[in-house]
């Protein structure tokens, strides 16, 4: 996937089919970049919408929507008429795994391709400001994260709006990651990586850093990539790949491709296929392209439905024809483990590449450093078994948080009651109950039903 819920038409529908389904029985809250995007559309009336920078309010919305009222806070944050870049990043949240910490470092993009309604959601650029970022790492290695990402709609494009630049958000980052700990970087498109060539790759050869970037190339054609409106040609691209291997031995470059756009011919989709050949890219997500309402995309002259499916199945057999890992068997690798995998056979680690490496379900290796021998590989990961008398090395972080915890507040539970008792009764002027605290609600009898990236629908039990 591209990583855009605002670009994937299926997505869409699955989304509006649970709206739908869960409003038979329950009342609804939507959140993220779909409503924001389009939020005229007919599932969406009479809900409660917040947009992509109205999170912060999520409790003020439950509210009135527990009460029958429905809310819409689909509005851009403003500073003395400066755009703010989404919610604060001190808020407290959940993380869905307690040893990564996912942070958005800008929303919004620069660009305007022509099949993409990631600016009707997110607007313009917006960053935030590198200190608030910085405090944001501190925090979450204070409780016991050893893993981060920076997410953004193009983290190449960061600092753009506020006069500074990725590098330099990256080098204050590394200053703070601990020793064992590890940083990872999100999309960046090619025409902003460039800018940086140099820096990015002293920063993706950094110890504490994964050798990892993706960078989505949409198609091997620049005639395609011109009616994308995409900024840049396939020779950046290279350009791009071509140095980052040359200056980080062993890096792994992810990349996006959309099959069918709307007037791709025969010979540029052979010109994306030369280059998926040439690269032999070992993460590589494949999108059949759906024309997105008011789109420019959707009012040029469509591919037949028959050769879209078509190319995308053909793209997909060349991509699964090679085995990136073969050569791997025998190595050595230090891999840092953060989960379990979904069979729940083995514990997943990443090594300094990024490369998944599944290791056997020891309780002492989660959140650990770990070396091991790598004895089989697949597709899409290696399995390493530990090397005999090899330390298992752990980080110099905070104990991790409990699943379920609340990032930022010291003493969860309680400090969760008092705050919806102290909101409420400043509102009422009354005590209520814990178990009837709104932000009780929010945290405990929602039946959250992740849909997408950016997306949530919530439903509440009455």
């Amino acid at each position: 996937m591209d990583g855009e819920l605002t670009l994937h038409r299926p997505v869409l529908f699955h989304f509006r089919a649970h709206v739908k389904a869960q409003e038979q029985e329950k009342k609804v809250v939507v959140a993220g970049c779909v409503p924001q995007a389009q939020p005229r559309m007919e599932y969406l009336k009479g809900l409660s919408v917040i947009g992509v920078q109205q999170i912060d309010r999520v409790v003020e919305v439950v509210d009135e929507a527990i009460k029958g009222h429905s809310v819409r806070l689909l509005g851009q944050k403003k500073d003395n008429g400066k755009r703010l870049g989404g919610a604060r990043l001190d808020l407290p949240k959940i993380r869905k795994n307690p040893l990564i910490e996912i942070i958005s470092i800008n929303t919004g993009c620069l660009n305007a391709c022509t099949y993409c309604k990631t600016k009707h959601a997110r607007g313009e650029l917006a960053s935030y400001p590198i200190e608030e970022l910085v405090e944001r790492a501190r925090q979450s290695f204070l409780e016991g994260v050893c893993e981060i990402w920076l997410t953004s709609e193009d983290t190449g494009a960061y600092g753009k709006d506020i006069g500074t630049d990725l590098p330099s958000l990256l080098w204050r980052l590394v200053e703070v990651i601990p020793e064992g700990a590890m940083l990872r970087l999100g999309m960046t498109n090619p025409p902003y990586i460039l800018e940086h060539l140099e820096e990015m790759a002293k920063i993706l050869g950094h110890p504490r850093v994964f050798a990892f970037l993706h960078v989505p190339v949409q198609s091997g054609s620049d005639s395609v990539l011109m009616d994308m409106k995409r900024e840049y040609c396939v020779a950046d691209f290279r350009r791009v790949v071509d140095f980052l291997k040359d200056r980080v031995p062993g890096i792994t470059i992810a990349t996006d491709i959309i099959c069918g756009f709307p007037g791709e011919t025969d010979a540029d989709f052979q010109e994306t296929l030369n280059l998926v050949k040439e690269y032999r890219f070992p993460s590589l997500f494949i999108n059949q392209f759906y024309p997105r309402p008011g789109t420019p995309a959707a009012r040029m002259e469509q591919v037949p439905a028959q050769v879209k499916k078509q190319r995308t199945k053909e793209l997909s057999q060349l991509f699964h024809s090679y085995h990136p890992y073969e050569h791997k068997v025998g190595q050595r690798q230090h891999v840092l483990v953060t989960e379990e995998s979904f069979d729940a056979q083995y514990y997943v680690a990443h090594n300094k590449f990024y490369e998944q490496v599944l290791v056997p379900k020891s309780p002492e290796f989660k959140g650990k450093m770990v070396e091991v021998e790598i004895y089989e590989t697949g597709k899409h990961f290696m399995k390493g078994r530990p090397v005999e008398d090899s330390e298992v090395f752990t980080p110099s972080i905070a104990q991790p948080l409990r699943k379920g915890e609340v990032s930022g507040l010291p003493n969860v539970s309680p400090l969760l009651f008092s705050y919806s008792c102290a909101r409420t009764s400043c509102k009422a002027k009354r005590r209520v109950h814990p178990k009837h605290s709104v932000f009780r609600l929010c945290v405990s009898r929602l039946n959250p039903l992740v849909l997408g990236m950016g997306t949530l629908v919530t439903a509440l039990e009455m």
